[in-house]
């Protein structure tokens, strides 16, 4: 616990270094992910969670050092997979397809993107080389969205109890959040009334955020069956409602995303008249506030907060054109303005910040090709000069065999 505490203090005191520095970037192309891969989590030290194009196939995938490594083959041993998160320690968690149950609903969204039907999506967790799957409430599909320093992993999980809210074609049974600890499955409350839900974090004092409602066909921004009515925070199993930036929540909803150690959350809410979205920012003293939008954009969502309380995300205009953004003091700044000048990427999306304000997302290359790419702050000072081009990194081109030695994980 010490060891924990430790590092929570450390990832609040880089934070706020980070936020005090004038930020410019240097992009690392991570790789060409193909049209459905992207990064979803980057930790303090560096690995970063997410899922990759395999064939015709998405794979769960690990990097670190530029260089790839596929958690999906041989997976769960189904087609599709998708890592969302991994802690300092290397454990990952995501979704996995199975070859069992074939023609199952498409829970995780895999069929809606194109992609070639299996059989049940499970929650997993890897580690040491072997994924693993989590249990579920009694129903056939799950999702692992993070995972904490202590192995305690946030998602949802399908029960054998009919969900009258899903259309034809999705989720038949109801989705609850839940939380594991030790492979053993909480059931966390919903807000009164609403049958479905998803922890999409936990932090490492097992706090954790998400959102209840009811069931509905997966986003194209954000791939689950949930429309979200009350963005949740949930402490020694007790949720409480996190309010409203006016809306209802049945246009895009009402959804926590992600939350720090400090217990500072934050996600997306409808506004009032229920026709636009913005991101918000919530905590204790101050409650939900509205963060806006990159200058003259319409939308916007918060995916992803530091200890220090630097906030990243997308930024989206009236055609729901996305951009990149980093809150810097109280704006929304568009990321491609603190990277070089003319770079080969254009950064669609901020997926996740660490400590250290290394930022991780997707972007598109002149040519339109989805690629993954790590942003790293440069601290030296050269206000208003250029920056180091987008370089690549070694290996990104493929997946590696081998070890990591640092973390015991797969890699050159």
């Amino acid at each position: 616990m010490k060891r924990i505490a430790t590092l929570i203090a450390a990832g609040s005191v880089l934070g706020a270094v980070a936020m005090a520095q004038s930020p410019r970037f240097t992009v690392i192309d991570l790789g060409n992910v193909g049209p459905d891969g992207q990064p979803f989590q980057v930790t303090n030290n560096g690995l970063v969670a997410g899922a990759a194009m395999a064939g015709n196939a998405l794979h769960a995938v690990l990097w670190y050092n530029g260089r790839m490594l596929d958690l999906g083959a041989p997976g769960l041993k189904g087609t599709n997979s998708q890592a969302f998160g991994v802690n300092l320690l290397g454990q990952a968690v995501g979704e996995a397809q199975t070859p069992d149950n074939p023609g199952a609903e498409d829970f995780c969204g895999f069929a809606a993107l194109g992609l070639p039907p299996s059989g049940s999506c499970l929650p997993f967790l890897w580690q040491n080389g072997v994924m693993n799957p989590l249990p579920t409430l009694g129903g056939d599909n799950g999702i692992a969205n993070k995972i904490n320093i202590l192995g305690q992993v946030a998602g949802t999980a399908e029960n054998d109890m009919s969900d009258s809210t899903c259309p034809s074609g999705f989720p038949q049974h109801q989705f609850k959040p839940v939380v594991w600890r030790n492979g053993a499955i909480q059931e966390l409350p919903t807000f009164p009334g609403d049958p479905d839900g998803s922890a999409m974090a936990i932090n490492d004092i097992g706090q954790a955020a998400g959102a209840s409602g009811y069931c509905t066909p997966s986003s194209p921004i954000t791939p689950i069956n949930l429309q979200p009515l009350h963005a949740l925070l949930w402490e020694d199993g007790k949720p409480t409602d996190l309010g409203t930036l006016g809306g209802t929540g049945h246009f895009f909803g009402i959804q926590a995303e992600n939350l720090n150690n400090p217990g500072q959350v934050i996600g997306w809410s409808d506004l009032t008249g229920d026709a636009n979205f913005h991101a918000f920012l919530w905590t204790m003293e101050t409650g939900m506030r509205d963060l806006g939008t990159v200058g003259t954009d319409v939308n916007s969502l918060a995916i992803s907060i530091n200890d220090g309380g630097q906030i990243v995300g997308v930024s989206l205009d009236k055609n729901f054109d996305p951009r990149a953004f980093l809150r810097v003091g109280e704006d929304l700044v568009d990321l491609n303005t603190l990277i070089p000048t003319g770079s080969p990427l254009y950064l669609l999306t901020a997926c996740s910040i660490n400590a250290l304000g290394e930022i991780i997302g997707f972007a598109t290359d002149k040519s339109g090709n989805v690629h993954s790419y790590l942003a790293v702050p440069d601290f030296s000072g050269h206000t208003g000069e250029s920056v180091p081009e987008v370089v690549t990194a070694p290996g990104s081109e493929g997946a590696h065999k081998g070890q990591f030695a640092r973390f015991g994980i797969g890699g050159r």
